[in-house]
Order: structure tokens, then C-alpha cells, then sequence
């Protein structure tokens, strides 16, 4: 398996201006259109919940996300994400003594760690915590000293840090972590809720949530129509991302079986779906300019945008995204503009949920088209 060559061209300058123009939408996101606990919580299984599917030009069909098998076409190829999610909240306190809670993002080579120091708020939740940009001492809730150095280029969230020469991160998260939540979910849920049936290799600090509606039963309808399920493995690190952020380096994977996958399938004329953003990151990443998709393992820093476009992927199965996600300037390179401010004023009306525990939303361009 090769390393994939990040281009320069798909990566954006720190401090670069914002990677799209905020969509013209026609609402507010408010705490009513927020999923506040898993679907199952709900009565709801996870293929029960819904899924708006945009198609082209023309408008929106709202249906369950049970029914996907039957919006693809035989011949036409799923692609999902194998990283598990990790237990990647720990409580902590500041060397003053101050309680807070440290999100753990990802590990970047030479024993970096990117972090997020956040508030503790009523409720067990968290807000964001802004600290001097100086190194500072962090004490996690099993003894380990973890070092803040300074903020991540480009952000104002993440910092970068190391931890005591004999400390495993990894194991403080095992023994004494936590899944990540936000304040919209007002209570702790299992570690079993943030896993997807795809998952094999822990590693996101949070789920990869497109593929949370999938069921063991889906997958097996899917294969009997004559629609392939490929991996990748992309370990997220925390989402969230203001407006101003680009999307943080990441470890990622191609297998060459999924390259040989997604390359047979378009010589076919046939279609690429891809079950989530890191799912569409790790396969741009792999795919060079005249659209052949390669085996591919190392960090990818590729950062999708309108002007850029896609190359190997054709749809994209998501969740909902807040308006200022930096996110959506992907589903604008996928779907297009007025597809997409269509697709979520026309959510947000017939109240879809947001969130990792809402709804879901397939971005299926070509559909429409004659």
C-alpha cells in the first residue's frame, strides 16, 4: 500500500478567509430540530429514523433511512468507514486547581496530541474554555500531567500537547474516558451508542456518525440488490468546527481493494456513495486529478471546497450540519448550492433532527438529472 501525496492545491493557508460563503438559508437552528438522544431512546430503531434524499434538480422525497436500498441502483457502490469511536472525553483540572474537561482529538506523529480544554457547565456538558495562548499544566483524572504547548494553527479550540514521558494516553481514556457529548445531549450514553456496525478499529474522538442508521439487516438487503459496501478508515478527531476552521489533519486508509471498488465501478458508469465526510476526505485524498483512485495510508490534510470539487465520489449520505459548519462547503462541492440550501430549508420545515442521534440526508446529484 502506497502513501497518497496530499496536493498543496486541496489545502487551505492558515488563515486563509473562509472556505465558502455561508449558505442563504431562511432559519435558526434552535433546540427543537436537535436530536438529544439516540433514536432507539426514542422508540425509533436506527434505520427507522429519517432520510430526506435531494436528488438533482429536482425536489426533495422525505421517506426512513430503511428504505435506502431501494433509492441506489444495482451495480452501485457504498463506501464506508471502519474507525470506532473512542471514549475521548476526560475530566481534568488546570494547575490552579480549576475542574475542566479535556476533549482528546487525535495523535499527530512525534507523540503530539491535538486537544480541546472545555468548561464544565450545569448538567455534566461542556462550553468552550479560552485559556492564554502559553504552555500550561493540565492534571487528567488518573494522575497524568499533560501539557498544553500552544493553539493549533487556525484554531482558537484545539491545542497542541504531550503528555509524561511513561504516560498512554490511550489507557487514561480506556480506564477513565467518556464518549464526547455536547450540551444538546443532556446525559451520558454508552460507548455502544457511538458505534456504527461498520466499526473495527478504534480511533475517532467522535462518531463517524453517517453510518449510525445502518444495520446489520440494511447491509444484507443492500448486497442482495446488487449494491457493493467498501471501507476506509478515517479516525476523526473532534467536530464541531467554527466557521473560520478548516478541517484538522487525520489519519486515514485506502485499501487497494477499495480503490480497485470504486475505479471498476465508474469505468461501469455506475455510482460512488459515500457514507459520511470523512468517507469523502479519505477517498479525495486518494484520488489524483484525472478521477483514478489509489491505495493510500498516511495523514491527509485535503480540505474539499465548491471551487474544487469532487472526483470520486458521486453522492454523499450524511447527517445534518449546523449552518456555519465548515462542513458544508463539502455537500456544496457534491451537490451544489441551490440543492442544498433547498435541501435544508425544506428540513428544517418538516422538522428533521440534527446532530449524531438525528437524520440523515443523501445528496444523490445526478439523480435528477435527464
Amino acid at each position: 500500500m502506497t502513501t497518497a501525496t496530499v496536493p498543496t492545491t486541496d489545502s487551505a493557508p492558515t488563515g486563509a478567509a473562509p472556505l465558502f460563503e455561508p449558505l442563504p438559508l431562511a432559519f435558526r437552528l434552535d433546540d427543537d430540530h436537535a436530536a438529544h438522544e439516540p433514536p432507539e431512546a426514542r422508540g425509533v430503531p436506527r434505520d427507522g429514523v429519517r432520510l430526506m434524499v435531494s436528488p438533482g434538480i429536482d425536489a426533495p422525497v422525505h421517506g426512513t433511512f430503511a428504505a435506502l436500498p431501494d433509492v441506489l441502483d444495482p451495480g452501485d457502490l457504498v463506501v464506508v468507514n471502519t474507525s470506532g469511536t473512542i471514549a475521548a472525553a476526560v475530566d481534568a483540572e488546570l494547575d490552579d486547581g480549576t475542574p475542566i474537561v479535556v476533549h482528546v482529538s487525535s495523535q499527530l506523529p512525534g507523540g503530539i496530541w491535538t486537544v480541546e480544554p472545555r468548561e464544565q457547565i450545569d448538567g455534566g456538558s461542556t462550553q468552550q474554555l479560552r485559556l492564554a495562548d502559553r504552555p500550561q499544566q493540565v492534571r487528567l483524572a488518573d494522575g497524568t500531567q499533560l501539557e498544553l504547548l500552544h493553539h493549533m494553527a487556525g484554531s482558537q479550540r484545539l491545542w497542541l500537547a504531550v503528555v509524561d514521558d511513561n504516560a498512554a494516553l490511550p489507557s487514561t481514556l480506556a480506564a477513565a474516558g467518556r464518549p464526547i457529548r455536547y450540551r444538546y445531549v443532556p446525559r451520558d450514553w454508552p460507548i455502544s451508542d457511538y458505534q456504527t456496525v461498520f466499526a473495527t478499529e478504534p480511533g475517532s474522538a467522535e462518531m463517524p456518525s453517517a453510518a449510525r442508521p445502518f444495520t446489520d439487516a440494511l447491509v444484507t438487503r443492500l448486497v442482495r440488490r446488487g449494491i457493493g459496501v467498501a471501507p476506509i478508515t478515517l479516525h476523526t478527531g473532534v467536530s464541531s468546527l467554527e466557521g473560520n476552521e478548516l478541517p484538522y489533519p487525520e489519519r486515514y486508509r485506502v485499501p487497494a481493494s477499495t480503490a480497485r471498488a470504486v475505479n471498476t465501478v465508474h469505468r461501469a458508469g455506475a455510482h460512488v456513495i459515500a457514507v459520511g465526510t470523512t468517507v469523502v476526505r479519505a477517498l479525495e485524498t486518494a484520488t489524483d486529478a484525472s478521477g483514478t483512485t489509489h491505495p493510500a495510508d498516511g495523514w491527509t490534510d485535503t480540505v474539499i471546497t465548491p471551487a474544487r470539487g469532487v472526483r470520486a465520489v458521486d453522492a454523499l449520505l450524511t447527517g445534518w450540519h449546523a449552518p456555519e459548519a465548515t462542513h458544508l462547503a463539502m455537500l456544496e462541492a457534491v451537490a451544489g448550492r441551490a440543492a442544498l440550501v433547498r435541501a435544508y430549508d425544506a428540513a428544517f420545515a418538516q422538522g428533521y433532527l440534527w446532530h449524531e442521534f438525528g437524520d440523515s440526508h443523501l445528496l444523490q446529484p445526478y439523480a435528477g438529472r435527464s
